[in-house]
């Protein structure tokens, strides 16, 4: 495109030893019932937490400095949801739903797109996705685009970054017209956030990817 979010503590008690008289010993506390185990089953667990980013801003770009460029994402992981036979049966840790929409006006002139998320990764602050177009008018449909995200902290602003631009270049991939033409984004690939929110901003939920299911466990480990 060129058009260019206390444990327990146990008291210790002491008993000391006391002289013989005649005074009856006292009875002894009746023992109590024992508590029943609550079974496992019965034990209601919290749901484990999904990674997920959502929200919107306005950016600044420095190779479009007054363009009005702005994304709009949500985003939540839901892994093994999409599979790909043969090689992930059961689909990857990092799926994930969602939509991502932006637009970027220059004067009377607007690029525009609408896609459906299909990978996301987080870590700490920052998220990763990717989303494949479903309708634009400068991006073909089924082209997959690369979206990070860093949630600012301590009074520091968010940052976006997009697979397009400057980044995600191949030299050697050339049309007929002579034009570089832009590699596709694989998923979950995007560069580093390297805008600026201006307006607005995103925030990030992160959570550790799932184990696949058939992968086997490591080999322990020897020294």
């Amino acid at each position: 495109m060129s058009i260019t979010m206390i444990g327990a503590t146990a008291t210790a008690v002491a008993v000391l030893a006391s002289p013989i008289t005649s005074t009856p010993a006292p009875t002894p506390a009746p023992t109590p019932a024992p508590v029943p185990a609550v079974p496992a089953a019965s034990v209601v667990s919290k749901p484990a937490k999904a990674a997920s980013v959502h929200g919107e801003a306005r950016i600044s770009y420095i190779e479009s400095i007054h363009d009005d460029i702005r994304f709009t994402i949500h985003a939540e992981q839901t892994p093994f949801t999409r599979p790909m036979p043969p090689t992930a049966p059961e689909g990857l840790p990092t799926d994930a739903r969602g939509t991502l929409k932006f637009s970027h006006s220059r004067g009377e002139v607007t690029g525009w797109a609408e896609a459906t998320v299909d990978c996301l990764v987080t870590s700490g602050r920052t998220a990763t996705l990717t989303a494949v177009v479903t309708k634009s008018n400068v991006e073909e449909p089924g082209a997959r685009l690369g979206i990070s995200v860093q949630q600012g902290g301590k009074g520091k602003p968010d940052r976006l970054g997009f697979s397009w631009g400057v980044v995600n270049v191949d030299p050697e991939n050339i049309d007929e017209n002579g034009q570089l033409v832009r590699p596709q984004a694989g998923s979950c690939m995007a560069p580093a956030p390297f805008t600026t929110v201006i307006k607005g901003g995103y925030k990030v939920i992160h959570a550790e990817i799932t184990k696949s299911p058939t992968q086997p466990e490591p080999a322990p480990y020897h020294s």
